[in-house]
């Protein structure tokens, strides 16, 4: 029940997050050039924007590798049956 309140308090946070928070420029001068018709400057800020977001992807993509390999089943305990057990014949 706590667990399920506590997820509910989050969700409902993050929904409220966007609607107080106002969007914020660097300075001004960022401000007048996303303004103006010029695209670089838009794409430069997408460009900042792309190099930031490449560590969290790389991070949450070795975490999920690791997860799901810890997950797989073990194939050679399954053929084996019992961890005694070399599989060696005689």
């Amino acid at each position: 029940m706590k667990r399920l309140l506590l997820i509910l308090v989050c969700v409902f946070g993050l929904s409220l997050s966007d609607a107080v928070v106002a969007p914020v420029f660097a300075c001004p001068m960022c401000k007048e050039a996303n303004e103006a018709d010029d695209p670089r400057p838009r794409a430069y800020m997408y460009s900042i924007l792309f190099m930031m977001s490449m560590p969290a992807l790389l991070l949450a993509g070795f975490g999920v590798g690791l997860y799901r390999i810890s997950r797989s089943p073990q194939p050679l305990v399954e053929e084996q049956g019992d961890l005694g057990e070399t599989g060696l014949s005689k």
